[in-house]
């Protein structure tokens, strides 16, 4: 008989094994070795520059971690999103990302991860959307886009920061809204690639997000046509809502953080707690005022929830409008 449980036990050996590594790994965390940030754009961007202000607070908050952030952009945040959801469970990687470009990428092409099903950490930004032009452009307002997109299609050219982005969609939709002809799309790599093209004037209007409308605005380079929020901004007090102007649009890009599937919930929880810390620690809420960076803080479940609402909205304007380049 000791021998037969002998033989059992080595047979069931292999299967024990990882759940073994697991518990260990998370036993040990954070001190074994840096936790990876992916960041899924270039440098300087919006998610970018949210990463970077909140991971020395989130560092600060879990003794014994360091982050590292590493850029893994291509394919409109695509690659970055398909490393974090990816990499082992171990909260050792974690990711940045933004919605709807989140949802919107997998609804319009094949993507090896489902976005519902990432370990949704902490929601951070929410910036609404916006377009803008260069200080010297003849287009003034709002009404004399329309009136230069009405001459034809491709009549005005756009730039974004990627197909199927938040700056994509909303001008989906204000195209519909406006009863204007498909436009002239030029997607970027993010959003420091696409600035220096509108400021050289090689593009008729940027579609981006209202904190580098204004930061850029503030510095007379750029002027902000109108944003989709459902009041004005208070830190853009003159630049009017789409509503104002007879378009019942609002849309943003929500910056958040995120990890891979199955991260176990001990690490997942000091996570959380450690973000919704920093979100709410004055020297961020300051520093993200200055840079025109709207806060949403939304932890696990709440921010699963937004992204599951943002995914079903997206499906339903894909029955509508499929986009593509």
């Amino acid at each position: 008989m000791p021998k037969r449980r002998q033989l059992i036990a080595i047979a069931l050996a292999p299967l024990a094994a990882p759940r073994l590594l697991h518990a260990q790994a998370g036993a040990g965390w954070p001190a074994e070795r840096p936790i990876e940030v992916i960041v899924p754009f270039p440098p300087g961007g919006g998610v970018d520059v949210m990463t970077r202000m909140i991971l020395p607070l989130v560092q600060a908050r879990i003794p014994g971690s360091h982050f590292v952030v590493i850029n893994r952009a291509g394919a409109a945040g695509q690659l970055g999103l398909e490393a974090t959801f990816n990499a082992q469970p171990n909260g050792y990687t974690i990711g940045a990302t933004t919605i709807p470009a989140h949802s919107g990428i997998p609804i319009e092409r094949a993507a090896r991860y489902r976005p519902l099903d990432f370990t949704f950490l902490a929601n951070i930004v929410d910036d609404p959307n916006a377009f803008f032009v260069r200080a010297e452009s003849p287009i003034r307002t709002l009404a004399e886009l329309i009136a230069r997109a009405k001459q034809g299609p491709g009549s005005v050219t756009y730039g974004t920061i990627g197909i199927g982005s938040d700056d994509h969609i909303i001008m989906l939709e204000f195209e519909a809204a406006a009863g204007i002809a498909e436009q002239t799309h030029i997607p970027f790599a993010g959003s420091a690639a696409l600035t220096p093209q509108l400021l050289g004037g090689h593009l008729d209007v940027a579609v981006g997000n209202a904190g580098e409308a204004t930061v850029l605005a503030r510095e007379g380079k750029v002027r902000a046509l109108a944003v989709a929020t459902a009041e004005r901004m208070r830190e853009a007090p003159d630049l009017p809502t789409f509503r104002e102007l007879g378009f019942d649009i609002i849309g943003s890009a929500s910056r958040g953080i995120v990890g891979p599937p199955g991260i176990p919930e001990p690490i997942a929880a000091r996570l959380r707690e450690a973000l919704g810390a920093a979100i709410a620690a004055p020297a961020f809420v300051r520093e993200a005022e200055r840079q025109v960076m709207p806060l949403r803080p939304l932890l696990g479940a709440e921010y699963r929830a937004m992204a599951a609402s943002v995914d079903a909205q997206l499906r339903a304007l894909w029955q509508r409008r499929p986009w593509r380049g």
